[in-house]
This record gives C-alpha cells, structure tokens and sequence, in this order.
C-alpha cells in the first residue's frame, strides 16, 4: 500500500477539517473575509514567521488580496467552490493549533505551507484569472 503524501494527510486531518466547516461563514460575510485576510497579513509580517514564509510570501499575498477583492464586491469571478478552499486554507493558516503546531520552531509552518502550495496548484486557473484581473485593472487607473 503506497503512502500517503504529507499534503493528502494534512488535507484529511480533523484540523483542516475543522477550518473548511468554517469557511462557508467567513465566505458570506464581508467583515469575517476582511478580518481574515488581516490575520493572515500579520501571520506573516511576525519575526519568527518571516524567513520560513519567504518562498510563499507573494502566492500568500495574492490569495489575501483575492480574498480582499472578493469581500468588497469588487471581483467575483471566482467560484464559490473555489472560494470556499481559499477561505479554508487561510483559516488553516492563522489558527496555530493544526497538524503540526505552529509554535514549533522551523516544521510548526511546514504543514500550513503545503496547504498554500496545494491550493495553488488546484486553483492555478482561477488564481490565474484573478492576476490577470489584477493587472488589467491596473493598466486601467494608470491608463
């Protein structure tokens, strides 16, 4: 019988399980969306944080700034399947008490950083489709 992957367990974890239960209501909440996204920023500006996330850094940033776009009305391409899995994932993230636990110096964001990787990989297209939103709306204020 085959292994399972690190990232396939973390995705079955009662963790993780834990945070997509509640990422129907941050989705349909604007305020919930907005505190959210905070939590992750801040996750990430934190000194202990800042070298492990150093590879993730803009691919976190950009699924804040979706979430952000997403919870002021202002892009809503994107599925709400596909929301759902973002919101999951972020909620994942800020909350320190997962798979492997967040204040365990170097592996505590080895799971939450899997999970980013994943969902990048599973939503290339969406993802894709919301950079290029992006850069077509800047073009347009420059404009």
């Amino acid at each position: 019988m085959a292994k399972d992957s690190f990232t396939a367990r973390v995705l079955r974890s009662v963790f993780f399980k834990k945070a997509t239960g509640k990422a129907g209501q941050y989705a349909s909440n604007g305020s919930l969306l907005f505190e959210l996204a905070g939590k992750v920023l801040k996750k990430t500006q934190e000194g202990g944080f800042k070298e492990e996330l150093s590879g993730a850094q803009g691919k976190i940033q950009l699924l804040v700034r979706l979430v952000k776009a997403y919870a002021s009305g202002e892009y809503r391409k994107l599925p709400w399947k596909s929301l759902l899995s973002i919101v999951g994932v972020l909620i994942y993230f800020v909350f320190p008490i997962d798979f492997i636990p967040d204040i365990l110096p170097v592996v505590g964001l080895t799971d939450d950083l899997a999970l980013v990787f994943w969902l990048f990989k599973t939503l290339n297209d969406d993802l894709g489709d919301f950079s290029e939103w992006e850069k077509d709306r800047k073009t347009i204020n420059i404009g």
